[in-house]
């Protein structure tokens, strides 16, 4: 009986923090543990109620919450973590937050939120992170953020910021500004010596403060990019201990290596959108500690003095960023194709260039084969490109003597075939001597020593069995429907998707972007241009980093002639005249051809003939005339860009929405 009992009591005693449990859980809300309570999507204008006092983490985002008061949080001082971004706060009453005396972090974001007052965060002393970015912030009062000393992160991208609030935050690690209009942050402003990661991209900045920047002794991450900067910052040649830097998107035109000589710590360079047409081999020796490097939105000329590129990447293991939209732009071979997946043959550069005292000619040079890798070929790898130089035999010609002029850029060709193994890359140094630059899984001098794969399993197979995450399902001249079922699947709690599209076949490479609600596993991209490669990715909404984004390629078709096959070359050659006197022409002849039917008509009707005439009732041999199709104009879509703004996105109004009405939330 014994046993029995205390069985029993061991059973409650499991049971007994469940039954708790659902005591204490708000209506509409999911409670794991006692400690972490989590309300999405109740669509609810208040707090909910009842929140269990030992609570520590709650989350009550996209809930449509419109007004706080002190009362919401009564009891709530063990509260450490509070979510309440995505919901429809317009204002924050002064010290209502005040009862949560614990909190350490306070994401407010992706709400409506208009001015910061002074005592809008009075009473939390110990926290560490907030985040106020996406809303719709215009003013902060000077001393609204006074009491946060402990303050770690604060975000304020993506607001409506003319000025800059004095931050006197001695702890400060983080601060983000992008993408409001703060044309010129004053070091007064920032009294943050701990700083180590400064972003102020999107500002309209037109030059990068001295001051500033010199007041951060520990700054490791700077963002400026999308800005009016022309030249490159002269304060950064100094700026030794950063790690990352992005630049890219200011009219800033060529770049000059130079200027990075003493960046040498940098690990994560952006340089994309700034016009560039190529990189200098310098490249490879300014960053050894370089890890990812982004160049995407460039017109690159992949010719072949930009060869080294992949390789170099591919042996140095660094991480190309938004690979996807880093292609080509010239020669007309090349264009749009992914710079990183291009071999050394596609980059056309020329065979063996020598000189005659006749003739240019262009040989290729067949040596004899290496048959011992330790003792013959090491003679190949330290000779001198003229021992190489095939001999004229047809017309008894002298032997070509090479040029002493030759490009740098063409000394690649001067390799043996074969010389290097397995698909290496043969180049010619400075220094006079053949190298063999190795593809992945090869090593050695010559690229000899084949390494086994990292599995042994057949990973053409494995790929084969997975579903993509994002296809694209239908595509027309202007349009593609992507399907992203799958993306969202296998993402339960993604609050929403950002699609990032660009034209790979245009002149114009900007990536469009726009927010799409985690209830539309369906999108239809209009506008398009036909006849055009596009590039779209998805990505969580709110994730800057793109760590997590899944892109597809998809082409739209060529655009059908109009059914008359009439088309204008050249419209500035085109005059008034022509085609009023070709309408013209078109009538008569549309006036003869009825008259005649109409003779024809009243000809077989025998006795007939004074039956009237109706065109439209004519039969033809080919059968009834052609109906005329409707012609419905419609405006052009342009889609939705920029931030991650919490707002309706799909409007019933919008001819660029067209997926499951039915879905359409009143808030996101």
């Amino acid at each position: 009986m014994k046993p029995f009992i205390s069985h029993l009591l061991l059973l409650l005693y499991q049971l007994l923090p469940s039954l708790v449990l659902t005591d204490t859980c708000p209506t509409d809300c999911t409670c794991t543990t006692i400690y972490s309570i989590l309300c999405f999507s109740r669509r609810a204008p208040k707090m909910p109620s009842d929140v269990s006092t030992e609570a520590k983490s709650l989350y009550v985002f996209k809930n449509g919450i419109e007004t706080l008061s002190q009362e919401d949080f009564d009891g709530l001082s063990n509260l450490e973590m509070l979510d309440l971004s995505q919901n429809k706060l317009t204002e924050l009453p002064d010290r209502v937050f005040e009862p949560l005396s614990s909190l350490l972090n306070l994401d407010l974001s992706a709400n409506q939120i208009v001015h910061i007052s002074q005592e809008s965060f009075a009473g939390l002393e110990l926290l560490e992170r907030l985040y106020l970015y996406n809303n719709f912030i215009e003013s902060i009062h000077p001393a609204a953020f006074d009491g946060l000393e402990l303050l770690i992160e604060l975000k304020l991208q993506g607001n409506k910021l003319t000025t800059l609030p004095a931050l006197k935050m001695p702890h400060l690690l983080l601060l983000d500004l992008r993408f409001n209009s703060i044309p010129t942050p004053g070091p007064k402003r920032l009294h943050t010596p701990k700083l180590e990661s400064l972003k102020l991209g999107g500002l309209g900045l037109t030059r990068l403060d001295e001051d500033l920047l010199g007041s951060f002794k520990n700054l490791h991450e700077l963002d400026i990019s999308n800005n009016q900067l022309t030249t490159f910052p002269p304060v950064l040649r100094e700026a030794r201990g950063l790690v990352t830097l992005s630049l890219g998107g200011n009219p800033m035109g060529p770049l000059k290596w130079e200027d990075f000589e003493k960046l040498t710590e940098l690990q994560e360079l952006d340089i994309s959108n700034l016009s560039l047409q190529g990189l200098s081999e310098t490249l490879t020796q300014l960053f050894p500690l370089l890890k990812k490097l982004t160049v995407a939105e460039n017109p690159f000329n992949c010719l072949c003095n930009l060869a080294w590129f992949p390789s170099w990447l591919r042996n140095k293991q660094i991480q190309l960023g938004r690979t996807e939209e880093t292609r080509c732009h010239f020669p007309p071979l090349n264009a749009g194709k992914v710079l990183e997946r291009l071999v050394h043959q596609d980059f056309g550069c020329p065979t063996t260039t020598t000189v005659t005292t006749r003739m240019v000619k262009t040989t290729v040079v067949i040596p004899a084969l290496a048959t011992s890798l330790p003792s013959t070929t090491q003679a190949v790898l330290h000779a001198k490109p003229s021992e190489y130089a095939s001999k004229e035999t047809e017309n008894d010609l002298p032997s070509p003597i090479p040029s002493t002029t030759i490009d740098p850029d063409l000394r690649a060709t001067f390799c043996p075939p074969n010389i290097c193994l397995n698909g290496g890359t043969c180049w010619f140094n400075h220094e006079g001597h053949l190298k063999c630059r190795c593809p992945p899984r090869t090593s050695g001098t010559y690229c000899e020593n084949k390494d086994d794969p990292p599995s042994s399993v057949d990973l053409p197979t494995v790929l084969s069995t997975v579903a993509p995450e994002i296809t694209a399902q239908i595509v027309t001249s202007s349009s593609i429907l992507l399907d992203f079922h799958r993306y969202i699947e296998m993402r339960p709690h993604i609050r929403g998707v950002r699609l990032t599209y660009i034209n790979l076949s245009g002149l114009d490479k900007r990536p469009k972007q726009l927010n799409v609600p985690a209830s539309y596993p369906e999108y239809t991209l209009r506008g398009l241009q036909p006849n055009s490669t596009y590039s779209v990715c998805a990505s969580p909404l709110g994730d800057y980093g793109n760590m997590d984004s899944v892109c597809t390629e998809a082409q739209t078709v060529i655009q059908q002639p109009s059914p008359t096959g009439a088309r204008l070359e050249n419209p500035k050659l085109t005059t008034m005249l022509i085609p009023a006197v070709a309408i013209l022409l078109l009538l008569v002849l549309i006036a003869i051809a009825v008259g005649v039917a109409c003779y024809m008509h009243r000809k077989k009707s025998k006795g007939h003939l004074d039956h009237e005439c109706d065109p439209s009732q004519l039969e033809l041999d080919n059968g009834s005339l052609p109906q005329k199709q409707e012609i419905i104009s419609r405006p052009s879509t342009v889609q939705n860009g920029g931030l991650d703004y919490e707002v309706p996105l799909m409007q019933h109004h919008s001819t660029a929405n067209s997926n499951l009405n039915s879905l359409k939330p009143s808030y996101f």
